[in-house]
């Protein structure tokens, strides 16, 4: 079986034909490993082929958005098997820091805001029009334009709200008030719509967004996840990596109204205290424990829609 982490810099550089070029394996996960090659250059590495498949299609799919979101995506400058039934994408490197680094400004909530305003519109857009037609897809996800993408579930608030308040008591973070938890969560979200069809990019952590100096959105990273389903899902990941605060600010914006914001912020405090126990009890060893417990902070911060 082929593994991704048994590839060292030599054969990074044969794979794709390098004299000299210095090389640098900067991130190794489950699904794939990531070099820079030079300063302007990103190798990513598919570890299966499960991943692969969804690397291909999302070199499609930013092809199909680029230049149509108000924030830039990678640019894929080549691709190929790196093993037999194995992808490799080579994108070019996007300015910027992570989300995780660096504060995002008023100017970059602009720009998030612009991005899920962009992302709501693809379902709306004229018969022929490849995004368009991949958010316009059947229930299967089988879009009639060359992007088919997957149909996202709505999330059961019921079962989500048991698994995260045994998610507290298991934890026991002295920094969250069990009272909070039990406020917050007491009442279910308000609905989705009965079959939301939004283009999500369904992963916007805060190592998949981009920061400049400014503040402003550099880049927006990592669309293998990318779905039809409850644009809630992508508040809440704004929640997580940039605080509920301005996540509620840049849906807002957006022209999302209350009930989908309190939706993503229900989905994003439930997703963090379930990540956090799952950590603290042993059934997720990859996920830094600081991270966990700044990403659960910043899901529960207030809002004025808590009051």
């Amino acid at each position: 079986m082929h593994q991704p982490a048994a590839l060292g810099a030599d054969a990074v550089r044969t794979l794709l034909s390098l004299d000299g070029t210095p090389v640098r394996r900067v991130a190794e996960g489950s699904e794939h490993a990531t070099w820079f090659i030079g300063d302007d250059r990103v190798l990513r590495l598919a570890a299966d082929e499960d991943v692969t498949l969804r690397r291909r299609r999302e070199v499609a799919l930013r092809d199909a958005l680029r230049g149509r979101l108000p924030v830039p995506v990678p640019e894929s400058l080549a691709s190929g098997e790196w093993a037999p039934g194995l992808a490799y994408t080579l994108d070019r490197r996007l300015p910027g820091r992570s989300a995780e680094e660096r504060q995002v400004s008023g100017a970059g909530e602009l720009d998030l805001a612009g991005l899920l305003a962009a992302l709501r519109s693809y379902g709306r857009t004229e018969p022929g029009d490849p995004a368009g037609a991949a958010a316009a897809g059947g229930r299967s996800g089988a879009g009639t334009g060359p992007v088919a993408l997957p149909r996202e579930p709505v999330r059961d608030p019921a079962g989500l709200r048991e698994e995260a308040l045994r998610a507290a008591e298991r934890s026991a973070d002295p920094a969250l008030d069990p009272g909070l938890v039990l406020r917050r969560l007491a009442v279910p979200p308000p609905p989705a719509a009965p079959d939301p069809a939004v283009l999500l990019h369904n992963d916007l952590k805060g190592e998949h967004l981009l920061i400049g100096d400014d503040g402003e959105i550099t880049g927006v990273l990592d669309w293998t996840d990318a779905a039809l389903g409850d644009p809630a899902e992508d508040i809440a990941g704004l929640a997580i990596s940039i605080g509920a605060p301005a996540a509620v600010r840049a849906a807002a914006l957006a022209s999302y109204g209350p009930e989908v914001c309190l939706r993503g912020l229900w989905l994003a405090r439930c997703d963090t205290l379930v990540r956090l126990a799952e950590r603290l009890h042993g059934s997720d060893d990859g996920s830094p424990l600081p991270l966990l417990r700044t990403q659960r902070r910043r899901a529960w911060q207030l809002t004025p829609l808590d009051l």
